[in-house]
């Protein structure tokens, strides 16, 4: 790796450790913020290398970062609340109408960091899990609380139709 890359996966690491350490201590403080630096600084220098591997010129993307914050907003603001109102409505209900099941769920995206996105926000949506992952025939395995059906692209646009398009956008 050379050095223009190495600097810009270090700048991009440091930066997002640096902004979640922010976030995560909830101040401003001088001395946090002396803090925040410091430990970014260190975690990005031995870490760097290993979170970006290839192409550090990509998370300086605008574009990005736009659908990233899309994505968020989308995603704890509609999906989330719209998947507790649904799974909080079975557990109520006296019949508590479920369906559980194992599906199979393709997937089109080929980065690592965009596959891991679509797993980890199919299974931080209520009522459904990824079980296991075939990653040559790019496949998930997802419990579902309520199968609507059996058949492949119905339950990819079921449970990760918008996912895959906002991972494709931000990480391919």
């Amino acid at each position: 790796m050379n050095l223009t890359k190495r600097v810009l996966g270090f700048a991009a690491v440091f930066l997002l450790l640096f902004a979640f350490f922010l976030v995560a201590s909830a101040s401003v403080s001088p001395a946090d913020i002396a803090m925040g630096l410091i430990v970014a600084g260190i975690v990005a220098a031995f870490t760097s290398t290993m979170v970006i591997k290839e192409q550090p010129h990509k998370a300086f993307d605008v574009r990005r970062w736009f659908w990233a914050l899309v994505y968020f907003l989308y995603f704890f603001l509609v999906v989330e609340p719209l998947c507790h109102f649904d799974v909080a409505k079975r557990i109520l209900h006296p019949k508590m109408p479920i369906n559980p099941g194992i599906v199979r769920v393709p997937y089109n995206l080929k980065g690592d960091y965009a596959v891991t996105m679509l797993a980890c926000s199919i299974t931080n949506t209520p009522g459904t899990v990824v079980v296991d992952l075939d990653g040559n025939g790019r496949k998930f395995y997802v419990h579902w609380i309520d199968v609507k059906t059996m058949e492949e692209d119905e339950c990819r646009k079921a449970i990760s139709g918008a996912f895959e398009k906002y991972a494709r956008r931000m990480f391919e």
